[in-house]
């Protein structure tokens, strides 16, 4: 037996309408005009040879047959609603492999996964911490973070933060018997060193700055030296010396007072950051709610913090 149907856009423009007590209103909702949704609605008067609505000169009110009607239709759209969502997370459960460097992990992805694990409960996350490139084939990946110039053929590639970098210290050594309140200050300090980045962002390192700041009788490659980024802030926080801090990386740490920025100086950094995945993967669902997600927390990150000096 075939089902005498109303047309569905007659059915959609009703309950938008009712919902909403105004043609006007529903037809913002539906982007349509409101004349497009007054003529839907009678042709579902028509079709099914009651009339749903009162035209008032100031608006609508529901007839009893349309009171009767309205939640019947909301409950039937509320059913497709869910049966959609249901075929959308079935696509979306499952494993989601992704490639992060352990600093970003660290002080930017975690402090926010939780936001992304109360959208998505339904995937699940391994989290690949590693400084280098990752073999997506090889390694079993699905997506990767990566700071860098946004050049990997290949691949579908998003930037979703761009960051600056200056002098960082704990606030402690702005006192004491050596107070940092200029460059010629630093003779006096350890300059820590970030060695995985340096040969790649060179703002990343001393030398840059030293000659831009045209300071003498500091060696640039003395200090302690390491191949994370996150250690080396949390030795600058525990006062072993002067680093060189990523703004997208230092937010939290510089709005709760651990670091401060040093010198009234910043500098743009040449890389940025990156979410990517394989063209080929990059549309299947889990991979775009993920590189959505990150392309949304990016623009949330806001500007650099402010200098504090």
């Amino acid at each position: 037996m075939v089902r005498r149907m109303p047309p569905l856009t007659a059915l959609r423009a009703f309950e938008a309408a009712a919902r909403l007590g105004s043609f006007s209103r529903a037809a913002g909702e539906l982007n349509v005009t409101a004349a497009a949704i007054s003529h839907q609605v009678k042709s579902l008067e028509d079709f099914i040879g009651v009339e749903l609505f009162v035209r008032l000169p100031r608006g609508l009110r529901l007839t009893p047959e349309g009171r009767a009607y309205l939640p019947e239709l909301s409950r039937g759209f509320d059913a497709l609603a869910r049966a959609a969502d249901s075929l959308h997370r079935d696509d979306l459960a499952g494993l989601l492999s992704i490639s992060v460097m352990p600093s970003l992990c660290q002080l930017w992805l975690l402090p926010r996964l939780a936001d992304f694990r109360r959208r998505f409960p339904m995937i699940d996350l391994k989290l690949n911490a590693e400084s280098g490139l990752a073999n997506f084939v090889r390694d079993g990946i699905d997506v990767g973070m990566r700071y860098g110039l946004g050049q990997y053929p290949g691949l579908r590639t998003v930037l979703f933060m761009q960051e600056e970098v200056f002098p960082i210290a704990s606030p402690t050594l702005l006192s004491g018997r050596h107070p940092l309140r200029g460059w010629t200050d630093l003779r006096q300090h350890t300059l820590l060193h970030d060695f995985a980045l340096l040969g790649s962002e060179p703002w990343l390192g001393w030398p840059a700055w030293l000659r831009a700041a045209r300071v003498e009788g500091i060696d640039p490659e003395r200090g302690l030296h390491f191949d994370n980024s996150a250690i080396l802030y949390q030795a600058c926080v525990d006062g072993h010396g002067v680093g060189i801090g990523r703004s997208a990386l230092l937010a939290e740490a510089i709005g709760a007072g651990r670091l401060v920025p040093l010198f009234d100086t910043r500098r743009p950094a040449d890389y940025s950051y990156y979410v990517v995945a394989p063209e080929a993967a990059a549309d299947h669902p889990r991979v775009r709610a993920f590189m959505d997600w990150v392309a949304e927390q990016g623009a949330a990150s806001g500007p650099a913090p402010p200098s504090t000096r």
